[in-house]
């Protein structure tokens, strides 16, 4: 298992509509989620900005995310979720969401 934090930044006005889409993500974005063994996924909220975790299970991490990208349903979700959003400068070229460093971890 390896765990991923990610940070983006969020427009202010659309800060509601984002949170509003998350209250009842798309039945068939879970399943792919779930599918591309992602598990205990959450985003935070900061400041404007949006901080996501969550812990990969599976043994092809590019594959998965590949899988996920190509998926139909998916597709139509990040087409609502990504005007709503603002990729922050620093991150590494064909990133979204710029993959943050774990600096420490405790069980």
């Amino acid at each position: 298992m390896k765990r991923y934090g990610m940070v983006i930044k969020v427009k202010p006005e659309k800060l509601e509509e984002y949170k509003k889409l998350h209250q009842n993500v798309w039945p068939g974005v879970l399943k792919t989620i779930k599918e591309c063994n992602i598990r205990n996924y959450s985003i935070f909220y900061k400041d404007g900005y949006l901080f996501s975790y969550y812990e990969y299970v599976g043994d092809n991490y590019e594959e998965d995310m590949k899988k996920m990208a190509q998926d139909p349903v998916t597709q139509e979700w990040w087409k609502l979720c990504k005007p709503c959003q603002e990729p922050l400068e620093t991150r590494k070229e064909g990133e979204w969401w710029a993959e943050m460093e774990e600096v420490f971890h405790v069980d």
